[in-house]
């Protein structure tokens, strides 16, 4: 038994022991590197005793050598090296790179062919006992440089319009005895101006347009992720001829962020036993610089005829505006707006700006808010950046300041709604002044005199409207009505005390009830109302509600616009117009509404009294009955 408990204990104590012994490990397997690029070898060390900063030798040993051990590089001698490293280690061709105090990277810059052997990393001892493994090894393998890469066409450097297409085309191919993949990347440079990194890193002026990555899928860079999203970025892969591919990149339409000195990256991957992708062989190849010419150095729109325009009412409006300084070669979408300016006083600069008509892109022509002008005028492509606007009769309201608005969408010929302007522009304001005849309007508002209005009645309103003017003319009448602003008490206030007097209501705005219009159409607005409007002479025009209710009372009034007669025949709203005075139209009770009042409380009275009597009668003859009843 206590055999036993000494071998368990033995067991135990060794176990201890491994499990805290120095531990060296680099990659596991083969690895298969290519002459003339760098080497990268990891190692470790764990378990140890001591400082926590440990010292690394690197040893080869080489396969031509017969076994035999070379020194190659030490952290804690430098005469560590044998002769063939001693000059790539003094230039640093050959190096160590420290990653932690346990942790290091054997990195030999330009890896030879002489290089190919098993390289050992072994760690010098500074525990107490000796125990655990203080090297480990790993076999590399130097494989010829076999990546090749091309360009059938490169930039010249001449300035490129903004909107124009550009196409790059690379290829590349590896003919390597491994399985070795490859990835092609096309980037550019920004002339002079570096890419600042947040928080104050390091500035790169370099960006990745697009790639094919190892695994042969498509990756955009960070910056043209949207623009490969919307398909303005593409990048094909064509087989050719001795293992070759060729890598042709569009942009559908450059801006004038693209400028730049662009290149093409080739890079070998390679997959190690521990299923990681390496890097083993990479090379950049420069296509040339691109310069990308605004379109705002370019492009002016003007607009025809300049100045001010004076026509007479009736009189047609044409306005042509032209687009120049387009590229011939580059094929954009215009969204081609005129535009009317007049300010709420009626001077024709400056206000609020209103749009008369556009033209998309696809030739689609849409009229702003007054769509009478549809019928009216027209908006035509008469030639390669010439539009027109013509407005066949024109009316007073027309007047005002007309600008051509431009959006031009570079190198996009067909862009889709959520597709951004490149550029857009104005040309100069061209004033429109449209002389009408001078008009005057005048407008009074009258309620028929008769009995009391009362509930079911029908109300009468006449509105006599005098328009002065030479030629011929139509008044168009509309009818509103305000609710009756409630009576205001005013109190004094006494010296005692206080009283606060509560906010007056808000008064509500006019409602519209019906309306004649200079055609002689009947519009009615109210649904609760049976309402008609008519014409009873050239100048009066009446308003009756029919079977009027409480809801019907209120202050009404008329309002006039005068509309002339063009030479064509048309007719127009001179602008010229006219508000009558207020009418109060009160509803009366009726008779019977009055006397409804008395015989309802007549009859809750006689009600409530009788039920009185018979309640008091009834309670007196039970208490009778019941002395009756008791016995003596």
């Amino acid at each position: 038994m206590a055999s036993m408990k000494t071998a368990l204990f033995v067991f135990l104590h060794w176990v201890l022991q491994c499990a805290v012994c120095r531990d060296v490990s680099v990659p596991p397997g083969t690895l298969y590197r290519v002459a003339g690029f760098p080497l990268s070898l990891p190692c470790a060390v764990s378990g140890f005793e001591g400082p926590r900063t440990q010292d690394f030798e690197w040893f080869l040993y080489r396969d031509d050598a017969g076994g035999r051990q070379m020194g190659v590089v030490s952290t804690r001698d430098k005469g560590f090296p044998y002769a063939p490293f001693q000059p790539r280690v003094k230039n640093g061709e050959v190096r160590v790179e420290r990653d932690s105090g346990d942790k290091v990277r054997l990195v030999i810059q330009r890896l030879r062919a002489e290089d190919q052997g098993k390289y050992e990393c072994y760690t010098p001892s500074t525990d107490s006992t000796y125990q655990g493994n203080y090297s480990a090894s790993v076999p590399v393998k130097v494989i010829p440089d076999t990546l090749q890469v091309s360009y059938t066409r490169s930039l010249t450097g001449q300035p490129v319009p903004e909107g124009a297409e550009l196409t790059l085309t690379c290829s590349g191919g590896i003919q390597s005895e491994q399985l070795t993949q490859l990835s092609i990347t096309f980037g550019k440079r920004n002339n002079g101006e570096g890419l600042g990194a947040e928080g104050g890193g390091e500035v790169s002026n370099i960006r990745e347009i697009i790639s094919i990555d190892k695994l042969l899928g498509v990756v955009p860079g960070r910056m043209y992720k949207k623009r490969y999203g919307d398909g303005e970025i593409t990048l094909e892969k064509r087989n050719k001829e001795g293992g070759l591919g060729e890598y042709v990149m569009k942009m559908r339409a450059v801006q004038p962020d693209d400028t730049g000195s662009y290149f093409c990256e080739s890079t070998q991957w390679i997959r190690d036993p521990d299923r990681s992708w390496q890097k083993i062989a990479q090379r950049t190849l420069d296509i040339g610089n691109l310069t990308v010419q605004q379109l705002a150095e370019s492009l002016s729109i003007t607009s025809s005829p300049r100045g001010e325009v004076t026509l007479q009412v009736g009189a047609p409006l044409i306005l042509t505006c032209e687009v120049l300084g387009l590229p011939a070669e580059v094929n954009s979408g215009l969204l081609v707006q005129w535009m009317r300016s007049v300010s709420s006083d009626g001077a024709r600069s400056g206000g609020v700006e209103m749009e008369v008509a556009r033209m998309s892109p696809d030739g689609v022509v849409s009229w702003g808010d007054n769509l009478s002008r549809a019928s009216g005028g027209s908006m035509e492509k008469v030639a390669g950046g010439r539009y027109t606007l013509k407005l066949f009769s024109g009316q007073p309201l027309d007047s005002g300041v007309y600008r051509c608005v431009v959006s031009v969408y570079a190198g996009r010929a067909n862009p889709d709604p959520s597709t951004p302007v490149t550029l857009t522009q104005r040309s100069e304001g061209v004033t429109v002044n449209l002389k009408s005849k001078d008009v005057l309007v005048a407008a009074v508002a009258q309620l028929l005199r008769g009995p009391l209005l009362k509930r079911g009645n029908t109300i009468t309103l006449i509105c006599n409207i005098t328009v002065t003017t030479t030629g011929p003319a139509q008044a168009q009448v509309q009818w509103l009505r305000w609710p009756i602003p409630p009576r205001v008490i005013k109190r004094e206030e006494s010296p005692a005390s206080a009283v606060t007097v509560p906010d007056p209501p808000v008064e509500e705005g006019p409602s519209l009830v019906a309306a004649l219009m200079y055609d002689g159409v009947a519009k009615i607005y109210v649904n609760t109302s049976d309402v008609s409007i008519d014409r009873l002479s050239a100048g009066s025009y009446r308003l009756r509600v029919h079977s009027a209710t409480m809801d019907d009372q209120g202050m009404y009034a008329c309002h006039a616009q005068a509309w002339g007669q063009d030479p064509h025949g048309g007719w127009y709203n001179t602008g010229a117009r006219a508000e009558s005075n207020a009418v109060t139209v009160y509803m009366y009770s009726r008779a019977e509404d009055l006397l409804l009042i008395p015989l309802v409380v007549g009859v809750s009275s006689a009600l409530f009294v009788g039920i009185l009597i018979i309640s008091t009668v009834t309670c007196c003859f039970m208490k009778r009955l019941a002395k009756q009843r008791t016995p003596k």
